[in-house]
C-alpha cells in the first residue's frame, strides 16, 4: 500500500509542477516538460520556443525557478534544463493555443481546424486528431462537436504513450470552446505496426 501511494504521489506531484511550469513559462512560449527523477538529482527538461526568456540575464531567471521549484514541491536537487522547440507545428500545446487565440478571434472553427491538420501533416506527423467541443456557433446556438483525424493515432494499448497531446480552452464571446490535440511525431516507431505512407485527404488539401 506504501509503494501505490508513493507513486499516486509523485504522479501528482509531477503534474503539479508541470502546470506550476506552463504557467511560469508561457511568455516564453512553454510547450512540455520532461522529468526524470535519478538518485542524485531531478532533471527536469523544458521546451520553449524562446529559450533565452527561461534563462535570463547571466542564469539569474533559471535560478530563481530552479529555486522555487526546489521550495514550493520539495524536489531535491532539481536541475532544468532548457531545449528549444524545433518545430511548433509538432507541439500540441503550442497548436491547441493558436486554435485557442484565432477562435477567440472569431475565425470558422471548421476551416481553421482543418487548415490546422493540413500544416501539422505537411510537417511530417505520422498521425493528427483535434476535436473542438462547446460554443462553436453565435450566441443562442446549441453546443456541438468537431473532430477531425488524419493518419494513425491508436487509441488503447502502451503505443498511446507515444502520442503527445495537449488540452485548452478558448473564450470567444459566445461561450467556452474545449480544444484537444494528439499529434503523433515523425519518426515515431509503434511495435507490431507497419506504417504506410499517409495520404491527406484532399478535402483538407485544398482547405
Amino acid at each position: 500500500m506504501a509503494i501505490t501511494q508513493k507513486f499516486i504521489d509523485d504522479a501528482i506531484v509531477k503534474l503539479s509542477l508541470a502546470r506550476f511550469l506552463e504557467h511560469e513559462l508561457s511568455r516564453a512560449g512553454f510547450s512540455r516538460v520532461e522529468i526524470q527523477k535519478t538518485p542524485v538529482l531531478t532533471r527536469i527538461t523544458v521546451y520553449v520556443l524562446f529559450p533565452g526568456r527561461v534563462i535570463g540575464r547571466a542564469g539569474s531567471t533559471i535560478n530563481d525557478l530552479t529555486e522555487a521549484v526546489k521550495k514550493k514541491f520539495a524536489v531535491e536537487n532539481p536541475q532544468i534544463n532548457v531545449m528549444e522547440v524545433e518545430n511548433k507545428m509538432l507541439e500540441p500545446l503550442l497548436v491547441a493555443k493558436s486554435i485557442a487565440e484565432r477562435l477567440e478571434r472569431g475565425i470558422n472553427p471548421r476551416r481553421l481546424i482543418q487548415s490546422t491538420l493540413k500544416e501539422i501533416m505537411q510537417n511530417g506527423a505520422l498521425g493528427v486528431e483535434i476535436v473542438a467541443s462547446g460554443k462553436l456557433a453565435a450566441k443562442g446556438a446549441r453546443a456541438k462537436s468537431i473532430r477531425k483525424v488524419v493518419g494513425y493515432i491508436p487509441k488503447v494499448g502502451n503505443v498511446v504513450k507515444l502520442v503527445n497531446e495537449a488540452h485548452v480552452s478558448a473564450y470567444p464571446k459566445y461561450g467556452a470552446i474545449g480544444i484537444k490535440v494528439r499529434i503523433v511525431p515523425p519518426g515515431t516507431v509503434f511495435p507490431g505496426v507497419e506504417m504506410k505512407k499517409i495520404d491527406i485527404p484532399r478535402y483538407i488539401l485544398t482547405s
